[in-house]
């Protein structure tokens, strides 16, 4: 297994930083700078990138870590990835220093989206957050639920690297669909306290993700009622999560 390193970049994003036996991988380098500088601190060579999607922010700096090392580039293959060099559309089994990571395809914050899975982590991009998961700039309500779903089936212990720090954000509202959950209340305090430190949220693990990310719980029946108290077309898991991810837009 890696081990595994936040670099912070932008306001923000986390990239991350995995290590083994004095190499390295990286996913979603959207800023070269703070990994170069990483990187030649520790002294390591950069063998690997992973990029979950398209948006700048997680794939901007590819062209300048490539000027650096010459790092295979795994991504999306229906989505515009700069210096790619293995395109994949989920389902595959890759090899990253060493390690064999199973590649999920993801659809619903964008149509490519990409999750890497190894025993006991997930790099899941912009797909599920800390106590959120991603806006639908390119997929539907339906395509989101089922790579949320996807996710969930993973041991609870998987521990979550999702690549922004919005959990203190995301627990607002997901206090706001569930005021009585008396996990979220912890998980407030515990983030609330983390954040205080100047230390990151995340990852959690997807047994937290479950009893407190309203956008997991969409069986639960406080997630429905608020659901159809918001609209939703009827009771199913789809519907309920459509609602409450709209709802979400607009907090």
């Amino acid at each position: 297994m890696f081990d595994i390193l936040p670099i912070p970049a932008f306001k923000d994003n986390y990239i991350w930083l995995l290590l083994r036996d004095g190499h390295a991988a990286v996913v979603d380098p959207g800023d070269p700078v703070p990994v170069i500088a990483r990187l030649e601190e520790l002294g390591l060579s950069l063998e690997s990138i992973l990029i979950t999607h398209h948006h700048a922010d997680h794939q901007g700096g590819i062209s300048a870590l490539l000027e650096h090392w010459e790092a295979e580039v795994f991504g999306p293959e229906n989505e515009s990835i700069t210096g790619r060099t293995q395109a994949l559309l989920g389902g595959e089994v890759i090899t990253v220093l060493g390690q064999a990571v199973q590649v999920m395809a993801v659809p619903g914050h964008t149509l490519g989206h990409l999750a890497y899975a190894v025993p006991g982590a997930l790099f899941c991009g912009d797909t599920l957050f800390g106590a959120g998961c991603g806006r639908l700039f390119e997929g539907s309500p339906a395509q989101m639920y089922d790579s949320l779903s996807k996710i969930a089936a993973l041991p609870d212990e998987t521990r979550v690297y999702c690549a922004h720090e919005y959990t203190e954000m995301n627990l607002r509202f997901a206090l706001a669909v569930e005021p009585e959950n008396q996990d979220l209340l912890v998980r407030v305090k515990r983030v609330a306290a983390l954040r205080d430190a100047d230390q990151p949220s995340v990852p959690s693990t997807l047994a937290e993700e479950k009893v407190t990310n309203p956008f997991l719980r969409s069986a639960e029946p406080v997630v429905i009622a608020k659901a159809l108290e918001l609209g939703a077309v009827d009771r199913s898991p789809v519907a309920v999560f459509a609602a409450i991810r709209q709802w979400r837009n607009g907090f």
